[in-house]
């Protein structure tokens, strides 16, 4: 089994719902973010490759478009953890790259959250309204649970 990694690097600031007030990471606050893309493949190509680093532009222009210098609350349809940034890149990334096994998001370089495709579902979206949860906020940013 082959594996690749590619990093991608920006800078972006967040506040994390559903915590004491007097977390640190309820407050705003940024981080210089890494994003680590891996493909894994059985074979390699004729040239000896398992996938041109070139053909993993669109994550590059992904996260310098709407990632880079961004509050992530903005736009992310979920809790801005790294944990649901993993997720949320797989997800977009996963029918356009081939090989696509898994996605890390790095905010320090002692932490990492990795999102990788599953054999079985068995996590479902809920709003915050829906998750009755007396922590939870009222913003309708969606949360995972298990089933």
């Amino acid at each position: 089994m082959y594996t690749i990694r590619k990093d991608f690097a920006f800078s972006a600031s967040h506040s994390l719902d559903c915590l004491p007030a007097d977390h640190p990471c309820s407050r705003i606050h940024g981080h210089n973010y890494i994003v680590t893309v891996e493909l894994r493949a059985e074979a390699t190509d004729e040239v000896g490759m398992v996938f041109d680093y070139r053909r993993l532009e669109p994550v590059k222009k992904f996260i310098d478009s709407t990632l880079d210098h961004r509050h992530l609350n903005d736009f992310l349809p979920l809790n801005p953890t790294a944990e649901h940034l993993a997720m949320y890149i797989f997800e977009l990334f996963k029918e356009s790259i081939p090989y696509l096994h898994a996605v890390e998001v790095s905010e320090t370089p002692k932490t990492s959250a990795r999102y990788e495709q599953a054999d079985t579902d068995f996590i479902s979206i809920k709003t915050k309204e829906e998750s009755n949860d007396s922590k939870t906020s009222h913003s309708g940013i969606p949360y995972f649970t298990q089933e």
